[in-house]
């Protein structure tokens, strides 16, 4: 199984850090501002868990995060940049065991991609995550799905390609932790990851 380490997957080494490319900037959209500044944040209740992976001197790290970064997520993106990781950190949310966000910081290179682009419409990090990617943040139709969205190859030199990650996202007897779950597994950061899981559901 592959490990999640800077000496077999060099994508993570300094050498080879991706070049970061500045967005450009675009006027704010009033209706989206507006739209995200509806949405109520999600109460303790609905957060199944905020956690953050990384690895240190080879080993790995998986620790609770404050449950309100579930609600933000530039501020998650802060607190993932302050941890020691080799090459970067992980961050996870579940929300009501039904969406999840997962997010790659390496510096000031960001990654981000979410289970269902639907969830836009009722959660706060949700619809960050779509602003954060230029997608339409536009409230679907009721009978519109949504769909995984955001760089889905991003855990790829981890051990999870595109298309296994849509196959996670596909399975709907899993819910959203147990996507994340199994995630975990294909990246190699469980034990560690599963225990911090039973932990935040005991909480």
């Amino acid at each position: 199984m592959p490990q999640f380490d800077g000496e077999e997957y060099v994508s993570f080494d300094e050498a080879d850090k991706p070049e970061v490319v500045v967005a450009p900037v675009h006027e704010d959209d009033p209706d989206d501002s507006d739209a995200d500044d509806d949405l109520e944040d999600a109460t303790e209740d609905e957060i199944d868990y905020v956690l953050a992976a990384y690895r240190e001197d080879g080993q790995v790290h998986v620790q609770a995060l404050d449950l309100q970064l579930a609600n933000d997520l530039d501020a998650l993106i802060e607190q993932l940049r302050r941890l020691p990781g080799d090459n970067g950190a992980l961050g996870f949310v579940s929300l009501v065991e039904e969406v999840f966000v997962v997010v790659r910081v390496r510096g000031q290179h960001v990654q981000a991609l979410l289970s269902d682009s639907a969830a836009a419409g009722d959660w706060p990090i949700a619809h960050d995550v779509l602003d954060f990617l230029g997608e339409d943040v536009d409230e679907p139709e009721d009978d519109e799905d949504g769909e995984l969205v955001g760089d889905l190859d991003m855990l790829a030199d981890l051990g999870l390609s595109e298309f296994e990650l849509g196959t996670i996202v596909d399975n709907l007897d899993l819910s959203s932790d147990q996507m994340l779950g199994a995630i975990a597994d294909r990246i190699n950061i469980n034990p560690d990851f599963s225990q911090a899981t039973e932990a935040a559901f005991q909480d």
